[in-house]
C-alpha cells in the first residue's frame, strides 16, 4: 500500500456472506415471490419423469392407448407450464439482481465521492475504476442468476431424491452415494478459483491503471515528447503477460472442473443399469422396465442440478474475492464527514469571516508537519494574499477551509463556527475555488459551466463568461456554448480553460473565494482583463489569493508570507516592504528579473552596429 493510503478492512467469509445477505434485505418481497415460483416450477418438473413409469408399465406394456395418450398429453401440458414458470422466476431473479446491482454501484460511487482527498492522492485511478466497473460487473452473475440457480437446483435435488426413493430405494442409495464426491470436488476447486479470480482482478486493475495513465491526452503527450515508447511498451507487455497467465489458469480450471463432472455423470447411469439388471435377473418382480426408465429420467434430472450446484459453489466461493474487494472500499472510513450536531450555513446570512487558530497539519500520522501554528483572521470582504516559495504550504492551507482536509490540531472557523461543526454541503455551497490546475469535463462548455450552477440560464452563463473575458471567444466557435471541449479541455488553450474555470466560479457566486494562481495561464492582456473581472467578483467576498506574481496582489488587505509551513510575515504590501524580510526579497527578485527581461528585449530589438 502506498504511503498515506487509508488501511483497507479485511473480512472473513462469514462476514462477507452476512454483508451479501444484507444486500437482499430491501427486496424481501421480491425474493420470496421468486422462491415461490422456483418451488412451483420444481414440483411441476417432477411429474413427467414419474408419469413415464405409468406410460411404459400401464400403457405400452399392457397395450392401453388411452393411458399412453392421457399421460403423454399431461406431460406436454405440465412441461409447457413448468417452462413458463421457469421463465417467470428467471425474469424475477434478473430484476431483483439488477436492482441490487444499481444499489451497489450507487453506494460505492457515493461512498467514494465522500472519501477524503488523501484517498485519491494515494490510490491509482485505474484501481478505483476496476472496482467500480469490473468488480461490480463480476458479481452481477452471482446476484442476478447464481443465487436463484442455487435455490432451484437445491430444490430439484431434494425433490428428485424423494421421488427416487419412492421409485426404488436401492437404486437411490447407489446414486446418492456419489453426491459427496461432487461436494468435495466443488469445495477444493472453489477455493483455488477464489485465488485465481483475485489474481485476475488485481492484474486487470494494474493493466487498467497503466492504460488509463498512458492512453490519456497527458500520457500520450508524455510518451511522444520523451520518445521512450519502448519503455511503456515493455511495461505493458509485462502486465499483459501476467494477466494472460492468470486467465489461462482460470480457463484450465474451468475445463478440468467440467471434465470431471462429465466423467462422474457418465459413470453413474452405467452403475444404475448394472444394479437394476442384477435385480431383474435375480427375479425381483418390482423391477420393471418402466421403473428403470423413470428412475433414469429422475437420475438425469438429479445430476444436472448437482452439476449446477457445483458450478454455483465454485462461482460463489470465487466471487467472494470480488465482494471482498468491493466491501473493502465500502468499509473505508470517510474520515471527513458531518458531526452528529453539525449545523447548516445559509448563504444569505453568511458574513464570510475566516479564522485559523493555532492550526497544525500533516498528511501522514508519522510524517513531518506541513503547516505549523497557523493563526490569522480574514474579515468579511477582505482580500488575503498567500505568498511564499513553492512547497511552503500555501495550497494546503486553503484546502482546510472547504474541509478537503481537516486540521490535525487547532481549528478553522467560518463566522466564528468551527468547520467541523458545520454541514459539509453548506460549506461547499459558500466556498468556491479556481485552482492552478484547471479541470474540465469531456462535455460542452455549457455543461462545464453548469457544474457550478445546474439551473443557470443562458443569460447567466454569458454574463459570467463576459466577466471572465471569454464570451467573445466562445461565440466565435462553430457551436458556441455547445462546443465539446475534449478530455480535460484539451481543445482549448491553457488561458481559455482558466477563463472558463473563472467563469464557473463567477457563476457559483460563492461567499468565500479561493484563487490558486488563477491567472497563471493568461497572457498579459487577458490577465489585465481578468484582474478587472476578479475585482468585481471579489467585492464583498472574502478572497484568498495564492500568487507567485506579486504584482497581482499589491492591493491585498492582508498578505501572509508562508515559509516552511509557518506564517513568517504578515501585513500590507508597503508594510512588508519596509520590514525588508522574506516578502521584500521575493518582491525585489521578481522586479529585478522583470527588469532584466525588459532590458534583454530592448537589446534584441535595438539595431546592431553596421546594419
Amino acid at each position: 500500500m502506498e504511503k498515506g493510503a487509508t488501511t483497507r478492512p479485511t473480512y472473513t467469509n462469514p462476514e462477507l456472506i452476512s454483508r451479501i445477505r444484507a444486500l437482499f434485505r430491501p427486496y424481501r418481497r421480491d425474493v420470496i415471490l421468486t422462491m415461490v415460483a422456483v418451488v412451483v416450477g420444481v414440483l411441476l418438473g417432477l411429474l413427467p419423469p414419474l408419469w413415464l413409469q405409468i406410460i411404459i408399465d400401464d400403457g405400452i406394456t399392457k397395450g392401453s392407448l388411452p393411458v399412453v395418450s392421457l399421460y403423454s398429453a399431461l406431460t406436454i401440458v405440465i412441461t409447457l407450464v413448468a417452462a413458463l414458470v421457469t421463465v417467470l422466476y428467471g425474469y424475477l431473479s434478473v430484476v431483483v439482481g439488477q436492482k441490487i446491482m444499481c444499489d451497489l454501484r450507487r453506494k460505492l460511487f457515493v461512498h467514494l465521492q465522500a472519501m477524503p482527498l488523501k484517498f485519491f492522492t494515494s490510490t491509482r485511478t485505474g484501481d478505483i475504476q476496476t472496482r467500480l466497473i469490473s468488480d461490480v460487473q463480476g458479481v452481477q452473475t452471482v446476484l442476478c442468476t447464481t443465487l436463484v440457480d442455487v435455490i432451484s437446483n437445491f430444490a430439484i435435488v431434494v425433490s428428485c431424491i424423494i421421488a427416487m426413493i419412492i421409485v426404488d430405494w436401492r437404486l437411490t442409495i447407489l446414486s446418492v452415494a456419489m453426491i459427496p464426491m461432487f461436494g468435495l470436488l466443488g469445495k477444493s476447486v472453489g477455493n483455488f478459483a477464489r485465488d485465481v479470480r483475485t489474481g485476475v482482478q488485481e492484474k486487470t486493475s494494474d493493466l487498467n491503471s497503466m492504460m488509463q495513465e498512458t492512453l490519456s491526452v497527458s500520457g500520450i503527450l508524455l510518451t511522444k515528447t520523451t520518445g521512450r515508447l519502448d519503455v511503456l511498451n515493455a511495461k505493458f507487455d509485462e502486465d499483459n503477460r501476467l494477466l494472460a497467465t492468470w486467465q489461462i489458469k482460470q480457463q484450465i480450471l474451468t475445463y478440468l472442473f467440467f471434465g470431471m463432472i462429465r466423467l462422474i455423470t457418465s459413470l453413474a447411469p452405467a452403475l444404475v443399469y448394472w444394479l437394476a439388471g442384477y435385480l431383474m435377473f435375480r427375479g425381483d418382480p418390482t423391477m420393471t422396465a418402466g421403473k428403470i426408465v423413470a428412475f433414469t429420467a429422475l437420475q438425469i434430472r438429479l445430476f444436472f442440478p448437482i452439476t449446477g450446484l457445483l458450478s454455483s459453489q465454485v462461482e460463489l466461493i470465487s466471487s467472494l474475492a470480488l465482494f471482498d474487494r468491493i466491501f473493502q472500499y465500502l468499509g473505508l472510513p470517510r474520515e471527513i464527514e458531518d458531526s452528529p450536531n453539525a449545523v447548516p450555513l445559509h448563504r444569505e446570512s453568511v458574513q464570510g469571516e475566516v479564522e485559523m487558530r493555532g492550526v497544525h497539519f500533516r498528511y501522514d500520522d508519522d510524517g513531518p508537519w506541513t503547516l505549523e501554528d497557523i493563526s490569522f483572521t480574514a474579515k468579511p470582504g477582505q482580500l488575503v494574499a498567500l505568498v511564499g516559495p513553492s512547497g511552503a504550504g500555501k495550497t494546503t492551507l486553503t484546502y482546510l477551509i472547504p474541509r478537503l482536509y481537516d486540521a490535525t490540531k487547532g481549528s478553522v472557523c467560518i463566522d466564528g463556527i468551527d468547520v467541523k461543526d458545520l454541514k459539509m454541503e453548506s460549506i461547499h455551497e459558500i466556498v468556491g475555488a479556481v485552482t492552478q490546475e484547471t479541470y474540465l469535463l469531456h462535455a460542452t462548455i455549457a455543461e462545464n459551466l453548469r457544474v457550478a450552477k445546474p439551473e443557470a440560464t443562458q443569460d447567466e452563463m454569458e454574463l459570467a463568461c463576459r466577466m471572465a473575458a471569454i464570451h467573445d471567444h466562445i461565440s466565435s466557435l462553430e457551436h458556441g456554448y455547445e462546443t465539446v471541449v475534449g478530455e480535460r479541455g484539451y481543445k482549448l488553450s491553457g488561458g481559455e480553460k482558466q477563463r472558463i474555470a473563472i467563469a464557473r466560479a463567477i457563476l457559483k457566486n460563492p461567499r468565500i473565494l479561493i484563487l490558486d494562481e488563477a491567472t497563471s495561464s493568461l497572457d498579459t492582456r487577458s490577465e489585465r482583463l481578468i484582474q478587472e473581472s476578479l475585482k468585481r467578483l471579489m467585492h464583498g467576498r472574502t478572497t484568498f489569493a495564492i500568487a507567485h506574481r506579486l504584482s497581482t496582489i499589491l492591493d491585498a488587505d492582508q498578505i501572509l508570507v508562508v515559509k516552511r509551513g509557518r506564517i513568517v510575515e504578515r501585513g500590507r504590501h508597503a508594510e512588508l516592504l519596509a520590514l525588508d524580510g522574506v516578502y521584500a526579497q521575493l518582491y525585489h527578485e521578481q522586479f529585478e528579473s522583470r527588469s532584466r527581461q525588459l532590458r534583454d528585449l530592448e537589446e534584441q530589438a535595438a539595431p546592431q552596429p553596421g546594419t
